[in-house]
């Protein structure tokens, strides 16, 4: 990436320059076509609607002024008038470019050296840099990722394992089923699709949801029934489909699903890879839908499985020891539960679930593959890329053969009118399956969030206040001196808003500014241990007049307060934290469905937050907010799905006349982009909200108007 190097060294460099200075006009060059680019940031950025096209946009640009203003300082065969002309010319991007990431505080993240370049950034940068009569440097295989820790990945292989390899030392590749056609490059040959094809889900104008068959029979243990949503991805597997991407709103019972499509489409062994706190819990369910098929669950190096087991059910966090054995063993079907755990493509377990999927689709013909999450799209619509190559639906480089097939046959390439709804038509058939619980799942009762203010007194409460104070004077302190010292010649009414963004930017930013003072982590935290006494007095008088409760926190702190306060009041809990082994926390969930004395259950959010079953409870206190709307959304559908009798209520504890009000605020305001990449929805796909920021430049709005 390093341009400045590259043309000292190389000979395309040198031409590079020697056609830069024959160039007379201020039309020709880089500079031109980074201007052109930027005003094209600064227009959607001012209309509020920064696509991720936008920020890749963003990011291209500011990269290549970065690598151009080191060219410019570094050539020494060019005047001073020429260079001082090229660096004005720069300054006059970038300051466009600063403007635009205060006025959307989610941009600076793509500032910062380390900010990981996606392939539609590097395809962009290479076209900007043609369309500058540049000669690119030829594109390099990308530097290989750091591992997540510094020790060689340990690789064990369990003895059952090796026993049933024995067994079967002669294990074939199962080709039985047609292979999927080959790719025909014609009308889209060499053109680059990946880009289009997440664009098109940006632009959607109905459910995302591919059409399934009416249920078929299916036969079932005594006390067992399938909601008809269910039945028809099992009826669509038994029908010959064979990958998904199953997205039903969370609480509409995906793990069933999974286990009996697996069943109708015999694709055993099946892989299954989970989040640590539901592998015991998905074991359960194989011995529920799919009786007659032996689970086992990996544990650490495995030495408790059994090696002929038809699912095998494995966490993330050990993947890596046992992906060896994995990929080897003949596996015809792997599920991916909380799918979107894999969206970064740079991660070790998200390396390791590509490698298996890889492994798997080489050795089968039609594999059964099926990513399941209710929340696929966090941060960005490029999060679908990991899932989507996971189901073999686009590589590296491009389209699978089948996707590509059925771009070919709409006729139309992503310059015609139409494409974009025509490829997200493309992808969806491939198995994108999304329904909500206001549509399949009437009979689940409604759910609201109630917030209660609570007031935080005495000197705890001073204190917290006493530290915002000082947080919002450190704020103003910043932005008058930034007023005072800028050489724009803007002259803003009022407050500055563009100049508020900008200073939060910078304090969020300041690792050193927590030394004289909070900043915005620690605070919240403080917050969080102030009303942990007053969300566990409240919890426990909803226990105490209406039954189970689940109680939420994001802190140990506020957890072992909790904790605390029930165990002075005689009430009985159950706890389910990170640090249990998966059979305690088993027990403990076990424990609160089961037994009437169990009235809370105290969970960790971002631990409990995921997988687990709890609607015999119907009322959730959210003792800290999140910093995402998925994650509460998460949490409060532990209760809220199949099974739930009762309507729902998650009471939010809010601090009254802190930034904790702003955060609950933001949470509300900011919708999940599901809402319009999947469900049709005409809100505006956005980046994931940056609160830190956003609360930071509320507080101080609130400081400059008093």
């Amino acid at each position: 990436m390093a341009r400045q190097g590259q043309r000292q060294s190389g000979a395309t460099g040198t031409a590079s320059r020697r056609r830069r200075r024959g160039r007379s006009t201020d039309s020709d060059g880089l500079i031109p076509v980074l201007a052109k680019a930027v005003r094209e940031v600064e227009a959607a950025v001012e209309r509020g609607n920064v696509r991720p096209s936008i920020r890749t946009k963003f990011q291209v640009v500011a990269l290549l002024v970065r690598e151009e203003r080191a060219r410019v300082n570094a050539d020494t065969t060019s005047g001073d008038a020429y260079r001082d002309e090229q660096l004005r010319r720069l300054d006059g991007v970038a300051t466009i470019l600063a403007k635009s990431a205060a006025r959307d505080t989610s941009l600076l993240v793509l500032l910062a050296e380390d900010a990981v370049m996606s392939p539609a950034a590097v395809a962009l940068k290479r076209e900007m840099q043609i369309a500058a009569g540049e000669e690119p440097p030829a594109e390099e295989p990308a530097p290989a990722e750091p591992t997540e820790t510094a020790a060689p990945v340990r690789r064990v292989v369990p003895q059952s394992v090796v026993q049933r390899q024995l067994a079967n030392p002669f294990l074939a590749p199962d080709f039985s089923a047609p292979p999927p056609p080959k790719p025909k490059a014609r009308r889209l040959a060499g053109w680059e699709l990946i880009t289009p094809l997440l664009k098109s889900f940006e632009y959607a104008a109905a459910s995302a949801s591919k059409a399934l068959p009416e249920p078929g029979f299916v036969r079932l243990s005594p006390g067992l029934e399938l909601m008809r949503h269910q039945g028809q991805l099992v009826a669509a597997a038994a029908a010959g489909h064979r990958t998904f991407l199953l997205a039903d709103e969370p609480g509409l019972g995906k793990t069933a699903q999974a286990l009996l499509a697996a069943h109708a489409a015999d694709a055993y062994p099946l892989l299954v890879v989970v989040p640590n706190v539901v592998k015991t819990n998905w074991a359960r369910e194989a011995a529920i839908w799919t009786p007659q098929k032996k689970a086992t669950v990996i544990h650490g190096d495995g030495d408790t499985i059994d090696g002929f087991a038809d699912i095998v059910v494995v966490n993330y966090e050990v993947l890596d020891r046992h992906v060896g054995w994995l990929g080897d063993l003949g596996f015809r079907g792997m599920v991916v539960d909380e799918a979107h755990f894999i969206k970064n493509k740079k991660s070790q377990r998200s390396r390791n679930v590509l490698q298996l999927s890889e492994r798997i689709r080489s050795r089968t013909a039609r594999p059964l593959l099926m990513a399941l999450t209710g929340t696929p799209l966090i941060n960005d619509i490029e999060d679908f890329t990991a899932i989507w190559q996971f189901l073999g639906w686009i590589d590296e480089k491009g389209p699978g053969g089948i996707l590509m097939e059925e771009l070919e046959e709409t006729g139309l390439t992503p310059a015609d009118p139409g494409f974009y709804a025509a490829a997200r038509a493309c992808v969806i058939n491939q198995g994108i399956v999304r329904r909500r619980k206001v549509d399949v799942a009437a009979d689940i009762p409604a759910r609201r969030i109630a917030d209660l203010p609570v007031e935080l007194d005495g000197a705890v409460g001073h204190s917290i206040r006493q530290a915002e104070r000082e947080l919002a004077d450190r704020l103003v302190a910043r932005y008058e001196t930034a007023l005072a010292t800028r050489n724009s010649g803007a002259v803003v009414d009022g407050i500055d808003h563009d100049l508020v963004r900008q200073v939060a930017g910078w304090e969020r930013a300041d690792k050193d500014a927590a030394k004289t003072g909070e900043n915005v982590f620690s605070l919240l935290n403080r917050i969080g241990n102030a009303k942990a006494g007053l969300a566990a007095d409240y919890a426990a008088q909803l226990a105490h007049n209406v039954g189970k409760v689940v109680f939420f926190a994001r802190h140990i702190e506020v957890m072992d307060v909790a904790e605390r306060i029930f165990t002075e009041r005689g009430i009985r809990y159950a706890s389910i934290r990170g640090d249990q082994t998966s059979r305690k926390r088993q027990q403990n969930i076990d424990a609160f469905v089961n037994d009437p004395d169990v009235s809370i259950v105290v969970c960790s959010l971002l631990t409990a937050g995921v997988g687990l079953n709890l609607q015999v409870a119907s009322n959730v206190v959210l003792a800290e907010l999140s910093w995402t709307n998925a994650e509460q959304t998460q949490a409060i559908d532990r209760v809220h799905r199949i099974g739930q009798e009762e309507p729902v209520t998650a009471w939010r504890i809010i601090a009254a006349q802190t930034i904790d009000t702003r955060i609950a605020d933001l949470i509300d305001a900011k919708a999940g982009l599901a809402a319009r990449a999947l469900d049709g929805s005409d809100e505006e796909v956005a980046s994931s909200a940056d609160f830190q920021l956003e609360a930071l430049a509320a507080l101080l709005t609130n400081a400059l108007t008093k």
